[in-house]
């Protein structure tokens, strides 16, 4: 939820939802299930065999299990 009038509280989600639609080409499934499952399947695909050039060309979870944070 953004606060009215900042449309940059919600950029995270908004390029999460935009990724989503455009890898997953806006199929019409049967049922919620059937939707549900090839989401599931996405997200494991993003987060666990998708190399992302903005992290180094590692998928997600190496780049979790690699890198130190300093906060």
């Amino acid at each position: 939820m953004s606060r009215a009038g900042d449309g940059d509280d919600n950029a995270f989600m908004e390029s999460c939802f935009g990724t989503i639609k455009t890898e997953l080409q806006m199929t019409e499934y049967e049922s919620d299930a059937e939707a549900l499952i090839e989401l599931r399947e996405f997200i494991d695909y993003y987060n666990f065999d998708r190399l992302h050039s903005s992290i180094g060309y590692l998928t997600p979870s190496q780049f979790e299990t690699t890198t130190t944070y300093k906060a």
